[in-house]
């Protein structure tokens, strides 16, 4: 688990906090490492939670399927970041959405009590822990509401405007590349796949983008 603390420095949990104190806090927290394969569940809805995870190796993707089996993607899980947080209140019930690893993934869980209650041996760094958590929490319910905003537009060509605009800003460029596939951008936007396809091809022919596979350019 001590590979990885090189890249727990980079994340908003452990954010200040350096790699001594990081090495002797993962016992303190209950850390526990987990591997998982491309396809592979890391949580599946109906589960409950009591652990912060955090991907430190991978991707992993939030994602629903009703009765029909029609997929729609609700959020990623890239490297650094963590997931788990909205289910670990006493009264937040069983998780609502699969977490699925979309590439070999490699997961550390976090007992949340741990977290939230500082140790017997009073870790210099444990408050500014909880600091970070609640400020972590607070950069998803953002990234939230930009989803919401995706959604909320009508039509398929309003959703990927919205969408590559808010990759463009974030990434700080009129290049860039999106972390999904074609399939994988029609379900994050709830829209059909050819439908989708075919406005893409349009929003080229007219000069508006330029693409391939999950480059875009925005002109």
């Amino acid at each position: 688990m001590k590979n990885y603390i090189h890249i727990l420095k980079r994340t908003k949990l452990f954010a200040g906090v350096g790699d001594d104190e990081i090495s002797a806090m993962l016992s303190c927290l209950g850390a526990r490492l987990y591997n998982y394969k491309k396809g592979e569940y890391v949580l599946r809805q109906g589960e409950h939670l009591s652990d912060i995870i955090v991907l430190v190796e991978g991707n992993l993707h939030i994602q629903k399927d009703d009765y029909w089996g029609n997929r729609s993607i609700l959020g990623q899980v890239a490297v650094g970041e963590m997931f788990g947080e909205a289910y670990v209140a006493p009264e937040s019930g069983a998780l609502l959405n699969d977490v699925v690893a979309t590439e070999n993934s490699t997961v550390i869980f976090f007992d949340v009590r741990k977290i939230i209650t500082t140790c017997s041996s009073g870790c210099r760094f444990h408050y500014l822990i909880v600091q970070n958590m609640f400020f972590a929490i607070s950069d998803k319910n953002r990234k939230l509401v930009q989803k919401l905003g995706h959604m909320s537009k009508r039509t398929t060509r309003e959703k990927l405007i919205s969408y590559l605009s808010e990759e463009s800003k974030k990434q700080n460029s009129s290049s860039f590349t999106i972390p999904f596939n074609r399939q994988q951008l029609a379900d994050f936007l709830s829209v059909d796949r050819s439908a989708m396809s075919n406005e893409l091809c349009k929003m080229r022919d007219e000069g508006l983008i330029a693409f391939d596979k999950n480059y875009f350019r925005l002109f």
